[in-house]
């Protein structure tokens, strides 16, 4: 009945006003007005270099305030409904009433995954690749499933996705592959992605139909704007080129437009062949290079720490991060958290966000 939407109305009420004070909306909104009127200055765009982080700073603050106001109005809307179909005696208008709050539902969960980003580097672009482990054609369908999966992801959140080197399996799959991720936050979303992930099914390659174990690794790392100082001597740097191979038009295997660049001192190897030109390949893979460096001194400190905590975080952040069981059950595991659904379907299409909430709230709480 539509009396009884009262109490579930009051419910997100508060939970929009705790939203309020969690996502500091007063303050962000004051920081707005602030930008908005620098940017109206004559002289702003005189530095250009300067006037672009304002302007990404403004659009990044804006981005968590104009949800929440979208989701205010939603709940307005849905108020004035209720209380229409109660002084009209209107029960029709129960299932409108119910669809508006599970869309404010939604809309909530999704700011508080915002809420849990707060590195430095989390609001950025994401680089994603993905290695098939030993398996052979097993492990390399595997990572197309997961290539799939993620793409799903990124299409759920209105994110580009880019595809910067494909290595195609020998009879089926992927054997390695690079994506950039473009969007507000890909980084600190796909962070939690990192590590090896499990497959468990019967293998359609078997004729035998017997059940198989396959692995992927999955590494993310952020894309680096150049304000970021990371040290790289190109002169430890060896630069491969070679003709790009897959889709792409006859122009594709004409000329060796393909990059590989290999940092000799670490053994970091990455490589494009997305663009049309070498010119653009190298820049790419330059970006590439940058954000892996980048990333291995992150890792060497989070390290550091990990010793001086001891061993019980290293158990807890495992490499083998996910279990994916197809037969003799159908169950996803996140081995960090516990986290874990049946819906193996849900997941494969790209449902990922419950995993990486769990991840992000357990992180937050073990930094407190």
């Amino acid at each position: 009945m539509l009396e009884d939407r009262k109490a579930e109305l009051a419910a997100l009420k508060e939970k929009l006003d705790i939203m309020e004070d969690s996502l500091d909306v007063q303050r962000k909104e004051e920081k707005i007005a602030e930008l908005e009127y620098k940017m109206g200055e004559p002289t702003f765009w005189d530095d250009a270099e300067e006037a672009q982080k304002i302007n990404q700073e403004l659009n990044d603050l804006k981005i968590g305030v104009d949800k929440y106001k979208a989701l205010v109005t939603k709940y307005e809307d849905a108020q004035t409904l209720w209380e229409m179909g109660m002084e009209d005696k209107d029960e029709s208008v129960e299932d409108d009433v119910c669809s508006e709050m599970e869309t404010i539902r939604e809309g909530l969960e999704a700011l508080q995954l915002e809420i849990l980003l707060s590195g430095p580097y989390d609001a950025n672009n994401a680089y994603l690749e993905l290695h098939a482990g030993a398996g052979g054609t097993e492990a390399q369908d595997w990572t197309q499933m997961l290539l799939r999966m993620y793409g799903r992801w990124a299409e759920r959140h209105g994110f580009t996705v880019e595809t910067q080197d494909l290595l195609p399996g020998d009879e089926a799959g992927v054997k390695s592959v690079t994506l950039f991720i473009r969007g507000h936050n890909a980084y600190g979303f796909l962070k939690s992605e990192k590590g090896v992930h499990r497959l468990v099914r019967i293998s359609p390659f078997d004729a035998n139909a017997r059940r198989h174990t396959s692995f992927s690794a999955c590494d993310i790392m952020p894309e680096i704007d150049d304000a970021v100082e990371v040290d790289i001597n190109m002169s430890d740097v060896r630069v491969d080129t070679y003709r790009a191979s897959g889709a792409g038009g006859q122009h594709i295997n004409k000329t060796s437009s393909a990059v590989r660049m290999t940092h000799e001192p670490t053994g970091i190897v990455v490589q494009c062949q997305n663009e049309r030109s070498q010119l653009q390949n190298r820049e790419q893979c330059l970006k590439m290079l940058r954000a892996k460096l980048f990333e291995l001194e992150q890792e060497k400190k989070d390290a550091e720490i990990a010793k001086l905590e001891g061993d019980q975080q290293k158990i807890e952040w495992g490499s083998q991060i996910r279990s994916y069981v197809f037969q003799p059950y159908t169950m996803v595991k996140d081995h960090r958290t516990g986290e874990e659904t049946g819906n193996v379907q849900a997941v494969m299409d790209g449902e990922l966000d419950p995993f990486i909430r769990s991840y992000l709230a357990a992180k937050a709480n073990h930094e407190l």
